[in-house]
């Protein structure tokens, strides 16, 4: 896989003027572009049809209901020309398994991903929940699930990576937020890792968002993601 292809661009801005223009910006020097809850909520479906003209599309919309109206969600996201889709690990096997069963079969149809625990989630967050387990644990046995109802792979924290790739095996798709280059702010991510340890851990696509798109020079920060990316080689 090329360097620019691990690379996914989060487009979390409030309206559509502002993301495409990051689209034309970002798109063509990456592999993906990720649209999120803001911007979709602001524009709808219609961004992400403009946004898949300049690159693939991660529509990152976590669908988390019951069996019935996430299959309908996910059948309708997936007319939206995304590439890519994702559900909540934690809705069960029962809709996990209606999502998969809505997306429909050949090689053109959008990859699904499940998200097992939220990176701005740690230890700590968990003892106010009724979760019990270490965060890599509690991700691990929920990557487990989603292979076994047929989804492509998981989004998962960095840190998780080496139990879930130890559990699921080197072809299991793993897209992977709280990407920090050395030196930037955490923010409100917990469970973190810079884009070389995520890659050694065994992450396919990295999501990238504030350390590019709240850089002072974007473009600048943009190519020194991908010259840390190609120096790994």
């Amino acid at each position: 896989m090329k360097a620019s292809d691990r690379i996914c661009v989060a487009l979390d801005y409030p309206n559509g003027k502002e993301a495409l223009a990051a689209a034309h910006r970002f798109g063509p020097r990456v592999g993906w572009l990720k649209i999120g809850l803001e911007a979709f909520v602001a524009e709808g479906p219609s961004l992400v049809a403009e946004v898949a003209k300049i690159s693939r599309v991660f529509l990152d919309l976590k669908f988390h209901d019951i069996p019935n109206t996430v299959a309908g969600a996910v059948a309708a996201a997936a007319r939206s020309g995304a590439s890519l889709l994702n559900v909540h690990a934690s809705g069960g096997r029962a809709m996990l398994e209606a999502a998969r069963r809505a997306l429909p079969d050949g090689p053109a149809r959008p990859k699904l991903v499940a998200v097992t625990l939220l990176t701005s989630l740690d230890a700590r967050a968990l003892a106010d929940l009724p979760i019990a387990g270490q965060p890599e644990d509690i991700a691990r046995r929920l990557a487990v699930l989603a292979k076994d109802c047929g989804l492509d792979g998981v989004v998962c924290s960095p840190t998780d990576l080496p139990a879930i790739r130890a559990a699921c095996g080197p072809d299991f798709l793993t897209v992977v937020p709280g990407i920090r280059p050395v030196g930037f702010a955490a923010g409100d991510q917990k469970r973190l890792a810079t884009p070389r340890e995520a890659l050694a851990a065994g992450a396919d696509i990295l999501v990238v968002g504030r350390p590019v798109t709240a850089s002072r020079d974007p473009d600048a920060a943009l190519a020194g993601l991908l010259e840390e990316i190609q120096s790994r080689r």
